[in-house]
């Protein structure tokens, strides 16, 4: 056998801890996706099930206290389940006969009772939806807090605005960074709303409840609610095995905060330039090769983020598509891309709120850059205010053939203006001053500051 490089062993393969996610390793995230916090998940899914039962009658009290009791993540073994997991497609069913053997003879059989492995893995999904939503509205919140001050100093800080990346008209740096929190905020909202409607699942083997009814339920359909209070989730009106509007939400409220924030980080990259340098990360990242510079990594790790999101949401948006009662292939699908998602977005979030606290702002060269074009930026402004002066025809030539001439004589346009006889009474230097050709930019940011 031949030995590793450099003679050392070759060390096992750990899927935690993220060595090439650099945007999601040591997040509240990643602590809520991990394999632990999912067995925990699954734990606390089949002890509430047992709770639930004992609690409308179907088992004992005792049952319930011993099931909850042996759920402590520290009695399994993750690695065995996962191995095992293979014979039967999911952790559950391994876990099952390891919670079993763990509470003992008289109440292992409470265990699972009535239920399917999808009503306990769909269950834990939702639990650790939530418990990583959490620190994710937490992210946002500051995120939203620090752009919201940004906004607020910089309500007149004037720029040039950028389309189809060529400078347009002046707007403000204050407008900007409204619209920034106005996405976050429309995250917020979204996935408030998805976190606050996620679901318990239980319907045993085809969602008839049918099982429960057999184990001495009178009226099984109120087991799903008492169960759904156990953990706090929502009560499931039908179980949803194969009406997967749970998972498509969770979809497009984090593939939309990825973009969100996917924005920001755009508009970060592209005005962080070094030719631009309008703002600048708090603190940078450094190179390997390169001592000079200061990388902008925040928003490289959230543009990242925001780039794979849309394909996992898309894989869960495609398990919408479930066949039958419950579906083969199309359930265990979510699993991984769904996680990997709360990862990316609970990364993104915190790589937000610290790129938000951090971000550093540099009028003089956003007043430098208004000038680049020789006044040129206010071309619009001129067009309407000269026409009434010299009619619509002289003043679009006369403009036409100044700019010509700014470029090619290498001065200001205003200086040029100022030449021509006409416009001797008229203020050019007001009509020719970028940062007085703001339109209702302050205004719109006081409106946008306004939403909480």
């Amino acid at each position: 056998m031949t030995s590793p490089p450099f003679g050392r062993e070759v060390p096992p393969a750990d899927t935690e801890a993220g060595l090439l996610a650099p945007g999601w390793a040591g997040s509240p995230a990643a602590a809520a996706t991990g394999d632990t916090a999912y067995l925990r998940a699954l734990l606390d899914a089949e002890a509430a099930l047992t709770r639930a039962q004992a609690a409308l009658g179907l088992a004992p009290a005792e049952a319930a206290t011993a099931v909850t009791a042996a759920a402590g993540t520290g009695r399994f073994d993750v690695a065995s389940l996962a191995e095992r997991a293979r014979s039967g497609g999911n952790p559950v069913i391994p876990l099952v006969a390891d919670l079993t053997k763990a509470v003992g003879e008289e109440y292992g059989p409470y265990v699972h009772r009535g239920a399917t492995s999808q009503d306990i893995l769909d269950t834990a999904t939702m639990l650790v939806a939530v418990r990583t939503l959490h620190p994710v509205l937490a992210d946002l919140a500051r995120t939203e807090r620090a752009l919201a001050r940004l906004a607020a100093g910089h309500r007149d800080t004037a720029m040039p605005g950028r389309t189809l990346t060529q400078h347009a008209v002046p707007t403000t740096f204050g407008l900007k960074v409204a619209g920034w929190r106005s996405l976050v905020l429309d995250a917020r909202d979204r996935i408030t709303a998805v976190r606050d409607g996620l679901p318990a699942q239980l319907g045993g083997a085809a969602g008839t409840l049918a099982a429960f009814g057999t184990y001495g339920a009178p009226e099984p359909t109120g087991l799903p609610g008492a169960y759904a209070r156990e953990l706090g989730l929502r009560e499931p009106l039908v179980p949803w095995h194969t009406l997967r509007t749970p998972i498509a939400d969770l979809a497009g409220c984090l593939a939309f905060t990825a973009g969100a924030l996917g924005k920001i980080a755009a508009d970060v990259l592209s005005l962080s330039r070094t030719e631009v340098a309008e703002v600048t990360e708090g603190s940078g990242g450094g190179s390997s090769a390169m001592p000079h510079k200061a990388n902008p990594v925040r928003s490289t790790l959230i543009a990242a983020a925001a780039r794979r999101a849309p394909q996992l949401a898309a894989t869960l948006y495609g398990s919408l598509a479930a066949e039958d009662e419950r579906p083969a292939g199309a359930w265990h699908a979510e699993w991984e891309p769904l996680r990997e998602l709360l990862r990316l977005v609970g990364g993104a979030a915190r790589d937000a709120a610290e790129l938000a606290e951090g971000l550093r702002v540099h009028p003089d060269a956003m007043r430098a850059h208004l000038d680049l074009t020789h006044g040129l930026i206010v071309s619009e402004r001129l067009s309407a205010e000269l026409a009434p002066v010299l009619g619509r025809a002289r003043a679009k030539a006369l403009l036409t053939e100044l700019a010509r001439r700014t470029y090619t004589e290498g001065r200001a346009l205003g200086e040029l203006l100022a030449e021509v006889p006409e416009l001797k009474d008229v203020d050019l230097d007001e009509l020719t001053d970028p940062a007085r050709y703001t339109g209702s930019a302050a205004t719109l940011t006081d409106r946008a500051l306004e939403r909480r």
